[in-house]
């Protein structure tokens, strides 16, 4: 082990009873930024975080205004002269977390229990600002880079900062980004993600009668909306669970795999069901299309009568791979869904989102460093993987900066952290790890400048 390792990892294990009781008190804070919730918390969890960064060092922490949104959190560390420029990003809103979800601890009065800290956001993502300003405390009196921070208040609902980043590209200039906003596959087996899927998404409307009428008198030869609109749903996968649309993008994952084991009880599939769809799953998750059906206006069960109905309507997200053109994608879905249409239905399709996907040049040097850091932080070799989900601001931040690299990392594991599900948590010694990693990296970045 180096001294340089040693030395970091002394001194981020000292840190952690500290960084255990600031992450349980911003979990303690129910900052959820969704439309119709109390501002106050998020307003609360803000403020909170400022405090928070300047107790770790970053002295200049203030809240920029966010225009017709929450604030964000931004601070500024300037290193030697010429060294690169380090922005770390995450966020302090969470997703909303219901009791009645199957909570088995109240989700905003974190609790640890086996080495884990319990409750909304722990892993997503107030971990992620414990791990950047634990990492910036770690170097700290010797920083070997410029750092900026930018902490977002609305990443789970719909986000205002992108158009502030379109208006001020100068502010978030450097050459890394850091996002500390995923995780690893399972604890202690490091890897940094290098693609997101993107989303996009329509509504088909099917009609095919102008009122209801009676099922008995009239069913067996007029069309029924409802039967319609299953039989075109029906053509968007093959039997093996495939994704068919024409004109999809897709590819084969050439880095890590996903281990089945760990898909299975993470997705908690029930017994006898089966996995869909053909190739590794690594390529089904990560570099695959994938439509889901997300909203369906139909008569609920309770409410159903002998009727035909005249019309109905879906709400389609699709997946789509890495590299693939989100405009192009959600065209070829729109067009698939009008041209299956049975018996002269008549079918409308409207665009609703066209979410572009993102993909990490894996050239970089930064990223080399990054996983070399990850390697010797965690004592094993880090590999790279392939994210179904996707952060959108991502896009924006390239477009921005177009020449800096990006990494993406954090502590939310896959295996058990359950993001945005009852009984979140966080792995305080993966965040421990994580944060080792994450000042590894800055004083290596900062040695080669």
């Amino acid at each position: 082990m180096s001294t340089v390792l040693a030395n970091l990892r002394t001194a981020v294990a000292a840190m952690m009873p500290e960084v255990r009781e600031d992450l349980a008190s911003l979990v303690a804070i129910p900052s959820c930024a969704f439309p119709d919730f109390p501002a106050e918390p998020v307003l609360e969890a803000a403020n909170a975080t400022v405090e928070l960064l300047k107790r770790y060092g970053v002295e200049n922490a203030r809240l920029i205004e966010i225009p017709d949104g929450y604030p964000s959190v931004w601070g500024e560390i300037p290193g030697p002269e010429g060294a690169p420029v380090v922005l770390m990003y995450n966020h302090y809103d969470v997703q909303p977390a219901p009791m009645e979800q199957g909570w088995e601890t109240d989700p905003f009065q974190p609790v640890e229990k086996n080495g884990r800290l319990y409750g909304r956001g722990a892993a997503d993502d107030k971990s992620g600002i414990l791990q950047n300003i634990a990492s910036i405390r770690a170097v700290a009196g010797s920083m070997p880079v410029t750092v900026k921070i930018l902490i977002e208040g609305e990443e789970e609902t719909k986000s205002h900062l992108g158009p502030f980043v379109e208006a001020n590209p100068e502010l978030f200039a450097c050459d890394v980004f850091i996002i500390t906003d995923l995780g690893n596959t399972r604890g202690n087996e490091p890897v940094i993600t290098i693609s997101e899927r993107g989303d996009v998404s329509c509504i088909v409307e099917v009609k095919t009668l102008d009122r209801s009428v009676h099922s008995g008198k009239f069913g067996g030869a007029v069309p029924d909306a409802l039967v319609a609109l299953i039989r075109m749903l029906a053509t968007l996968h093959d039997d093996a669970g495939n994704t068919i649309v024409p004109g999809a993008t897709r590819f084969t994952w050439e880095g890590a795999d996903f281990p089945e084991d760990l898909y299975r009880d993470a997705t908690g599939l029930l017994p006898g069901v089966e996995l869909i769809g053909e190739g590794t799953l690594s390529t089904r998750l990560w570099s695959s299309p994938s439509v889901t059906v997300i909203g369906l206006d139909a008569p609920t069960v309770k409410d159903g009568g002998n009727v035909l109905q005249p019309s109905a309507r879906a709400k389609l997200s699709m997946r789509i791979a890495p590299g693939s053109d989100q405009d192009a994608e959600l065209e070829a879905l729109m067009s698939h869904l009008r041209s299956v249409a049975p018996w002269g239905a008549q079918v409308t399709v409207e665009k609703v989102k066209a979410g572009a996907p993102f993909k990490v040049p894996t050239d970089g040097p930064a990223l080399q460093l990054a996983k070399d850091a990850m390697s010797e932080a965690f004592g094993s070799d880090c590999q790279f993987i392939g994210s179904g989900a996707s952060i959108p601001l991502l896009n924006i931040l390239e477009s921005a900066v177009p020449n800096a690299e990006f990494i993406l990392w954090g502590a939310q594991d896959v295996e058990h952290a359950r993001i945005h599900g009852t009984n979140e948590s966080v792995d305080l010694a993966e965040l421990e790890r994580c944060i080792l990693a994450q000042a590894l990296f800055l004083q290596k970045l900062g040695s080669v400048s």
